[in-house]
């Protein structure tokens, strides 16, 4: 640890997970000084992070210690036919030709896709954090149906466009959507109020949809199982219909280079405000000073001072160490050829969105398609994360159920890899002093609502008076002592650039 570092924090956050970045950039914006600490040379923490492939196979190769949170790794090479594309790959992917491209690859331990109108987009926009990100509109969310992978229709343009549904479908189907729009509102009719305390599946029973509507809510638009309430579902479905429309046809987006990009766009934050970031370090021991009440944090022969430290799943050494448990299932396979018809990889695919049941319903999995239009792969190759509640330390065969489902008919998977995802236990409130904090790390969900809560709850915890990331400022409205304020103004600058950021404005105007 070097020594030109300062002495004192008031804060000190271990791990570079989405919830500490969130963390360390809400108090960084509000002029707290913050240390930023990672054990491990990348950004992500332990369960974060978006990996190379040569970076994945040499992290699921690692020996792991059982504060570890990624545990039971393994991959497999497959052998596959010659696939003949209309593209500039390779005739004949060999495991030596994907590994040559093995950077052109971002493979997330943990990844999500975001509600146009969710948490996390708002954050983002209100924070001005999005401009450290791009995006890209999920282009198809799909269902399984008999075997057959299906787009769902989205907007009302989709519903009756759509060859999967009849046109007596297609009117029950507008028809149940806008009930469950109209759902807590004044003009809420009787048939939902009697519902209420109910189950969904009766409910949709009750509006005599067909099976296959039934299924497409169920599956893609709710995503409930059989055993969630009336209100659950209607919330449910609320939420998908309040995110369309707004960036793209259907309601997510995902993170153009994988969900990695995102704990680096609020470590980014940070560090504009004055954050200051070692990788490849860790703490060898804190402690707590009696006198100031502050605490001691030993790093690497360096004893730092804290108000406050904010510690990543097993990054803080405390004892005793705090039990880890399994908690999410994960597979991520790399192949030849997409999931669906061509109908819905048009162009060579985009990013698709597949949620599968198993079990009667009562267990699921979230599928999400990659192509390299997401950044996240070289042209000809299509990635598949499938994530699901972990049941066992047996990630191979939590996902089995769901694998035999899509891939019983591709016999071009090229790579397969399995992992867990774990998570503490729950700590008692006494167990640690009130100045150290612990994240629970990544849950089941397929957005990033849980880790935002609880991101806000900590920040609250240490600032209970301060916003929880206010907007920062573009650089151009950044004025310092003494410096002429119209500097930056776009009358200043050249002829050229300022019919540059015309017709900039000119395409946003249109484009909205």
């Amino acid at each position: 640890m070097s020594d030109e570092l300062p002495e004192a924090f008031d804060l000190v956050v271990m791990g570079t997970g989405f919830t500490e970045s969130c963390i360390a950039a809400a108090a960084s914006r509000i002029g707290k000084t913050v240390l930023h600490l990672d054990k491990n040379e990348y950004y992500g923490g332990d369960s974060w992070g978006s990996f190379s492939l040569d970076a994945l196979c040499s992290l699921l190769e690692k020996e792991v210690s059982e504060s570890s949170a990624l545990r039971n790794g393994s991959y497999t090479w497959h052998n596959v036919a010659a696939v003949d594309w209309d593209t500039d790959a390779p005739a004949v992917w060999t495991r030596e030709a994907i590994l040559a491209k093995s950077r052109r690859f971002n493979l997330d331990l943990c990844p999500r896709v975001l509600y146009a109108a969710g948490e996390l987009v708002q954050l983002l926009i209100r924070s001005n954090i999005c401009r450290y990100a791009e995006f890209r509109a999920v282009d198809h969310v799909c269902m399984n149906n008999n075997g057959e992978i299906l787009s769902v229709p989205c907007s009302r343009s989709d519903v009756f466009n759509t060859k999967i549904l009849t046109m007596v479908e297609k009117r029950l189907l507008m028809k149940f959507l806008m009930a469950c729009n109209d759902y807590g509102e004044d003009k809420c009719n009787e048939d939902s109020l009697a519902f209420r305390g109910r189950s969904f599946v009766e409910y949709l029973q009750a509006q005599r949809v067909t099976e296959k509507i039934a299924s497409c809510v169920m599956q893609s638009i709710a995503m409930c199982g059989p055993n969630s309430t009336f209100e659950e579902g209607m919330q449910r479905t609320q939420r998908f219909l309040s995110s369309l429309g707004r960036y793209g046809n259907t309601p997510f987006l995902f993170p153009m280079y994988g969900c990695g990009e995102l704990p680096q766009c609020f470590c980014r934050l940070c560090a504009v405000f004055g954050g200051i970031y070692c990788l490849k370090r860790s703490v060898d021991a804190v402690s707590m000073d009696s006198q100031s009440q502050e605490l001691l944090v030993s790093c690497e022969g360096k004893t730092l001072r804290a108000k406050h430290l904010v510690s990543g799943p097993g990054q803080v050494p405390i004892n005793p160490v705090t039990p880890m448990r399994p908690n999410i299932s994960r597979g991520l396979f790399i192949s030849c050829s997409p999931l669906g018809n061509e109908e819905i990889n048009k162009g060579g695919g985009g990013v698709n969105l597949l949620r599968l049941l198993a079990d009667g319903g009562t267990r699921e999995a979230i599928v999400i398609q990659l192509s390299h239009y997401s950044g996240a792969c070289p042209e000809g190759l299509y990635i598949f994360h499938i994530t699901t509640p972990a049941q066992s330390e047996d990630p191979i065969a939590d996902l089995a159920p769901f694998t035999s489902q899509i891939f019983q008919n591709i016999s071009q998977i090229v790579f397969s890899s399995h992992f867990t995802l774990y998570s503490p236990q729950s700590v008692e409130a006494n167990a640690l002093p009130l100045s150290i904090h612990c994240t629970s790390g990544p849950i089941y969900e397929i957005d990033y609502d849980a880790a935002i809560s609880e991101a806000h709850r900590i920040f609250k915890e240490l600032y209970p008076n301060e916003e929880f990331l206010p907007r920062a400022p573009d650089p151009e409205e950044i004025v310092i002592d003494g410096e002429d304020p119209s500097a930056l103004n776009e009358h200043s600058l050249p002829e050229d650039l300022r019919a540059q950021l015309h017709d900039m404005e000119l395409n946003s105007t249109e484009n909205q």
